[in-house]
């Protein structure tokens, strides 16, 4: 008995010719003796968000790489930038965003080799991604368990950030170093007639802590502003809660940091954003991007859906229809935890520095 033709057609479809610069499909080979940077190299390879992990690293070094005397001299060009000397000085600046969890974690340190080494022009974050860096200088945070009994933890003092713990007494010791900053904060205010933002909160913070361990330490050091739109949402908000009712007038003001943010993007020759997770850290730099009519170069790494609308979820394709990533640019969307993925991210881009040396 023959085949029925109509099965044998479906199941026996031919295909059409396979593009000759298609990638076929391939994992890491262990029979070799990988390097590190070997081996994240088959990532590109493997499939799935390895592929998005490969495309990421990829796109981050354009970020690094990238010079203005990578392009034409335009005919609009300002006189000092038109020598290639000039020219090759002139880097893309990277935007780098995270949530707070992240420096609880021991991405902290991932951050701070980024900042310590220049190799970001601006931080976005949130109340705790300022925070939890300074606590990290006065106490020490713990592994522990996700599974972990709330109310027992509430008993003995310990505050659960996922699978990490950190003593409420760390709080303490933050309340104890930074009310007197906040009083002397608030007597040059009086005496100078110049108010606070978020970012000049922030530097001086970091002056203040003193701490080669410190992210916000290093920006200081370094010039590199740091923007915390929702600085009050967290352990500093309560300090200034309480601090409004014993020694009332400090003011910070968020206009000032909106238009510095915005400026920094508008004027950048290139501008590319690494985001990790997503709120306010992913939205406001998206938005200040926006303003030269989207970034070049875009990264994003959170385990966001989309299906609910939410910014924090919304793949580059959102944001190219808003006009703060450019049409055309380079972007992609790793579905990862970024205490898995930004690691080796690092050690495959920024890190490769530290080999030169």
């Amino acid at each position: 008995m023959s085949i029925p033709s109509s099965a044998s057609a479906a199941v026996l479809q031919p295909s059409e010719p396979i593009p000759a610069e298609a990638v076929s499909v391939e994992g890491p080979n262990f029979e070799k003796n990988l390097s590190l940077q070997d081996f994240i190299a088959s990532y590109e390879r493997i499939g799935f968000q390895a592929n998005s992990l490969g495309r990421a690293i990829e796109i981050v070094n354009k970020m690094r790489t990238w010079r203005l005397s990578d392009d034409p001299v335009a005919e609009d060009e300002s006189e000092d930038l038109k020598s290639p000397e000039a020219r090759s000085q002139v880097k893309c600046n990277v935007f780098l965003g995270y949530t707070s969890n992240l420096i609880s974690s021991g991405l902290r340190e991932v951050i701070l080799h980024l900042v310590k080494h220049k190799h970001v022009s601006a931080l976005v974050t949130t109340a705790g991604g300022i925070e939890e860096d300074f606590i990290k200088c006065l106490g020490k945070t713990y592994l522990a368990d996700f599974n972990l009994d709330g109310a027992d933890l509430r008993r003995k003092g310990m505050n659960r950030i996922g699978n990490l713990i950190v003593p409420n007494d760390n709080y303490c010791k933050f309340e104890d170093w930074l009310t007197p900053i906040l009083d002397a904060m608030l007597v040059e205010q009086k005496e100078t007639g110049e108010v606070w933002s978020p970012s000049s909160f922030i530097r001086r913070l970091g002056k203040e802590i003193n701490n080669e361990e410190s992210v916000y330490y290093w920006a200081y050091k370094n010039d590199i502003p740091v923007f915390c739109p929702a600085l009050t949402d967290g352990s500093i908000g309560d300090m200034i809660y309480f601090h409004s009712f014993r020694n009332p007038g400090l003011i910070i003001d968020i206009v000032r940091d909106i238009r510095d943010l915005n400026e920094h993007s508008r004027k950048s020759r290139k501008a590319g954003m690494i985001i990790l997770g997503g709120g306010v850290c992913k939205h406001q730099i998206a938005n200040a991007m926006l303003i030269r009519n989207g970034a070049d170069y875009s990264v994003y790494i959170n385990t966001g859906q989309e299906f609910d609308g939410s910014d924090s979820g919304a793949r580059p394709d959102e944001a190219i229809s808003w006009g703060k990533i450019r049409a055309g640019s380079e972007s992609v969307k790793v579905f990862a935890d970024a205490t898995l993925a930004f690691p080796l991210l690092v050690a495959a881009t920024f890190a490769r520095d530290m080999e030169q040396k």
